[in-house]
């Protein structure tokens, strides 16, 4: 007789999660091998750092491609592969533990595709207004601006929710504005970088987009509407 207790979790993440999480997993653990000297010899030390200048998105080098019209493949994918390298593996995992509790959760009600969307353009948005801050020098690194872009689809799917149980709709909101206050306290105490302008235009753009990309798209939520 089976009882349920011997069914693993892992079984319920939707493979286009797994699809999302596999790289940043992978890229981690070579990284942390070679700085760690299991692989690759002594030259293998520097990984992380060959890993950021390679694939980090730079607002300096976005900057240059709008000046001089050039668009070099190797720099326009720095939109999305800034995703996948990370300043520490601390810094790899919790952002991975998000990607799997945010991705199952926005996966069970969205498509496959709608997942992908939302997080890439999250990415693609976060990163865009990262480079509009001025005279901004520090690379953007790491799957947090994709994160919020779930976080804002989680947001999403509660605050449609809460509206069709007629209840107050900004409870929704209370997940953002946790973690933006956690940032601005961290970053009161402790200082920190810019990065929570990509994060919060990641999440803008995943919440703005579910409105397209959730089931039923825009019609539902013109129904919807229409009802109140």
């Amino acid at each position: 007789m089976r009882d349920g207790f011997d069914n693993s979790p892992l079984n319920e993440i939707p493979p286009v999660v797994w699809a999302l999480l596999i790289p940043v997993v992978a890229v981690e653990v070579v990284v942390a091998a070679g700085a760690s000297g299991f692989v690759g010899g002594p030259g293998a030390v520097g990984w992380r750092l060959d890993a950021l200048q390679r694939f980090a998105f730079s607002p300096e080098i976005l900057k240059y491609m709008l000046e001089t019209g050039a668009w070099p493949a190797e720099h326009v994918t720095r939109f999305v592969t800034y995703l996948f390298v990370h300043g520490s593996t601390t810094h790899a995992v919790f952002a991975s533990v998000f990607v799997l509790a945010l991705g199952k959760f926005v996966g069970e009600v969205f498509r496959a595709w709608a997942v992908v969307a939302v997080f890439f353009t999250s990415a693609i948005v976060g990163a865009l207004a990262y480079s509009a801050i001025p005279d901004l020098r520090v690379p953007l690194f790491g799957a947090y601006p994709a994160v919020y872009g779930l976080i804002g689809a989680f947001t999403f799917i509660l605050w449609a929710r809460l509206g069709a149980e007629h209840a107050n709709r900004y409870r929704a909101f209370t997940l953002i504005g946790f973690l933006m206050g956690i940032k601005l306290v961290f970053g009161l105490l402790f200082g920190g970088g810019l990065d929570w302008v990509a994060d919060l235009a990641g999440f803008v753009a995943g919440f703005a987009l579910s409105f397209v990309v959730s089931p039923g798209g825009w019609t539902a939520v013109v129904a919807r509407l229409r009802q109140r």
